[in-house]
């Protein structure tokens, strides 16, 4: 990663925001398989795609990280509700709960 301070057109700072676009995604995919693998789990264990107290832990645990980066912690807790509702619609379709 580069220091935004370093970038001096926006030509490289576009590449750069391409490239974290890019980091970024290879982050989500990944997530996205530790998603299918909890999905496998469940089913094993008879667990609810919905844990609500897992939830609020994932969603304090964004906050937090976000505040500590000094990002915008609604900004965050947005961005990670509408992912974790994203992951639970997929593990219930594995659960078949849908």
């Amino acid at each position: 990663m580069r220091d935004p301070a370093t970038l001096g057109d926006m030509t490289a700072l576009r590449a750069e925001i391409d490239a974290t676009d890019r980091r970024l995604s290879a982050l989500l995919a990944h997530r996205q398989s530790l998603i299918d693998r909890a999905a496998e789990i469940k089913t094993g264990a008879g667990l609810p795609a919905r844990i609500e107290a897992r939830v609020e832990e994932v969603i304090a645990n964004a906050r937090s990280n976000a505040e500590a980066e000094g990002i915008d912690p609604e900004l965050s807790e947005t961005l990670w509700r509408a992912l974790v509702d994203w992951s639970i619609r997929r593990e219930e379709t594995v659960l078949g709960q849908e």
